[in-house]
């Protein structure tokens, strides 16, 4: 008898569950492809483009100077006295901290404008969420890179798209 009211409870406990699966409605977005696909985002990355055009120049022509002096220390180091190689090395070396600090420095500025970016679209993503999640009252939605496996109707990345290049 015991047993028999346990499977009932697990039938009922079972029943019950897929009754509010069914009423549940779930959809997904991959939120990094909303953004960065929206006519915001390949506005913003032509105008960054243009803005560090200058900058990203400056530090591919000082990389390559001091790559073409580790070359020419590599090539003629043989035929090269021992002062001569110092020095060599030694702009080579100055050439290369020139080159890092450069780097660095315009890698910062192209990720600061970036996150600049991303703090000012979150506020304008979250309303197309929400939008959209009503607009298709789905009850849960979850983010792309969270799920395994989603049929392509469940996914409301196309239509937070076209939402926020409404906006």
């Amino acid at each position: 008898m015991k047993a028999l009211k346990h499977g009932l409870f697990c039938l009922l406990v079972l029943f019950g569950t897929m009754n509010v699966q069914a009423e549940t409605k779930i959809a997904v977005v991959d939120i990094r492809a909303a953004l960065f696909n929206s006519e915001a985002a390949q506005a913003f990355g032509e105008k960054l483009k243009q803005e560090f055009a200058k900058d990203e120049s400056e530090v591919k022509k000082v990389g390559d100077e001091a790559q073409k002096m580790q070359e020419r220390i590599k090539k003629d180091a043989a035929m090269m006295s021992d002062s001569e190689r110092a020095k060599m090395a030694s702009e080579f070396e100055l050439k290369a901290k020139e080159f890092n600090y450069l780097k660095n420095k315009f890698e910062s500025a192209v990720n600061t404008r970036k996150q600049d970016f991303l703090r000012d679209s979150k506020p304008k993503l979250d309303r197309a969420l929400e939008e959209v999640a009503k607009a298709e009252k789905v009850d849960l939605l979850l983010p792309r890179e969270a799920t395994l496996f989603v049929v392509p109707s469940l996914d409301l990345t196309p239509k937070v798209i076209e939402k926020l290049n409404a906006k």
